[in-house]
């Protein structure tokens, strides 16, 4: 049996009585760092031993979990904060167990990226979660460029170096969208700020930026009123470049993402 244990994300009360008990009952825990995983053992009084498991090391150690899972031994995962593998490690393990049919359990608990998106103001109603985004800056824009037409709220997490630079391109893709930063959710810290791209970086250049961060995205509302369908591929195309000052290649491939179509497709419409 795996469980799989969410953990606090800052506030070391924010877990489960039966997150507890789960991990009192267990035969060992994974986690990502045992350092950081003793100190909450330790504040629950849990006396479990840890074995370390993480992005470097859990292709290596998973047959030897495996097969042990088989035998009957009784692993947590956890993960330093939030729910295992949600953008932390746990989701090749979790679909090896699927695939050798050892039963998974999920505890649930605290997750950052709901934790913040229920505060944010932004539609709930329908939303995705994005994980990190690319590290070079081509891929980001072109990540961006994927989002920006979604009609739901884009949830994504961010590390404090790189969020300049990511607000940045929202500035120059999409001036007007509504951006909500969240840091230190559940610490002392803790601040939410809600302000367009400009607005955002104004602020977070004033400071040191520490913590992690959950970066929203509010939806396209402005598509919501076009059928796109309605448009040829030239129009589209034309309205795309328009809307996010795109080049004639970047909305080509944007407009044949949101119509479902090969790129080609919209290219040789184009050409024709």
């Amino acid at each position: 049996m795996l469980y799989l244990v969410a953990t606090p994300i800052g506030n070391l009360a924010d877990i489960t009585f039966r997150a507890i008990s789960t991990l009192k009952s267990c035969d060992e825990i994974l986690c990502e760092d045992t350092r950081h995983s003793l100190h909450l053992l330790k504040t629950y009084d849990i006396q479990k031993p840890l074995k370390s498991f993480h992005k470097f090391n859990e292709a290596s150690k998973e047959d030897v979990i495996i097969e042990q899972l088989k035998n009957g031994k009784v692993f947590c995962l956890i993960s330093d904060a939030g729910t295992p593998g949600i953008s932390d490690p746990g989701q090749r393990l979790v679909k090896r167990c699927v695939d050798e049919n050892i039963k998974v359990e999920s505890i649930p608990g605290a997750c950052a990226a709901i934790t913040a998106l229920s505060a944010s103001g932004l539609s709930t109603d329908v939303f995705q979660f994005k994980g990190f985004l690319p590290k070079k800056t081509n891929d980001v824009k072109a990540a961006l460029q994927e989002i920006l037409p979604y009609r739901g709220t884009t949830i994504c997490y961010e590390s404090p170096k790189r969020l300049l630079n990511i607000l940045e391109q929202l500035q120059e893709l999409a001036p007007d969208r509504l951006i909500v930063v969240a840091r230190e959710l559940t610490k002392k810290f803790e601040e939410i700020k809600r302000a367009t791209a400009k607005e955002q970086i104004e602020h977070w250049s004033l400071t040191e930026i520490r913590g992690e961060i959950v970066l929203m995205i509010a939806g396209n509302e402005t598509l919501d009123a076009v059928d796109f369908t309605s448009l040829s591929p030239e129009e589209h195309v034309a309205q795309l470049q328009e809307t996010y000052s795109l080049s004639k290649n970047e909305a080509i491939k944007m407009a044949a993402s949101l119509r479902g179509v090969p790129k080609r497709d919209i290219y040789n419409k184009l050409h024709s």
